[in-house]
């Protein structure tokens, strides 16, 4: 029997689970490859294991789930080195560049992956890529007030965007307060540096999901097992 998605993702979580070490702070980051890793760690830390590890959470959904599972938690200001951060992907490239935020967490999920020595990506095989861009929109957290005054500066990028919207139609709002405009590129992105460089620049954006350089590791799996891929 071909294995779903979901048993992808949780062979995958399964296999990264192992990267944690007893006595460490780590990042855990959000979304539906790491849910199954929280519960895998919260199932080591019970059976002894696993001892003595503080976990960083990227959103407050995660936040909730480790409550509920009995993972401690702790913050960046508490601990800014991490020893490893956890966490998926939205697209994968050849050098394990990263499209991340499509959960909407993109500002944490890249402040806690800059905090860590170590950087893991848990992902199947569905998410790699070999051109940014080519399946998933690029996320870019804006403040609310002005956010229309963006969509101008992202066509002349080249960009397709468009104003996240929460089930209710209402703007999405993401955990520190902001908008997301996704950005999405019909051939791909043809300069992901260039085209981080030009959002870093400018004014009343507060982060984009491309993250560059970051991941130091990828485990991926597919139908034929699960592979360690390194940068």
């Amino acid at each position: 029997m071909t294995p779903s998605q979901d048993d992808l993702k949780r062979a995958a979580a399964r296999r990264a689970v192992e990267y944690i070490a007893s006595g460490t702070t780590i990042g855990l980051g959000s979304g539906s490859t790491v849910r199954p890793l929280i519960e895998f760690l919260a199932e080591r830390l019970a059976s002894g294991a696993l001892r003595g590890v503080l976990a960083v959470p990227t959103s407050e959904d995660t936040a909730a789930q480790c409550r509920a599972l009995g993972i401690p938690l702790t913050t960046l200001d508490e601990h800014p080195h991490l020893a490893l951060a956890i966490d998926g992907a939205d697209e994968i490239g050849p050098r394990l560049d990263l499209i991340k935020g499509l959960g909407g967490a993109l500002l944490r999920e890249k402040l806690v992956a800059g905090a860590a020595e170590r950087f893991v990506v848990v992902a199947d095989a569905s998410k790699r890529v070999r051109k940014l861009g080519t399946r998933a929109p690029v996320p870019v957290e804006v403040v609310p007030f002005g956010w229309s005054t963006h969509l101008p500066f992202f066509q002349k990028l080249g960009a397709e965007p468009a104003l996240r919207r929460a089930p209710d139609r209402r703007p999405f709002v993401t955990d520190e307060g902001h908008h997301i405009v996704d950005l999405r590129f019909p051939k791909g992105i043809p300069d992901p540096e260039a085209l981080a460089r030009a959002l870093a620049r400018r004014t009343g954006i507060v982060e984009d999901g491309l993250f560059l350089g970051m991941a130091h590791t990828a485990v991926i799996a597919s139908a034929q097992g699960v592979r360690i891929l390194e940068r």
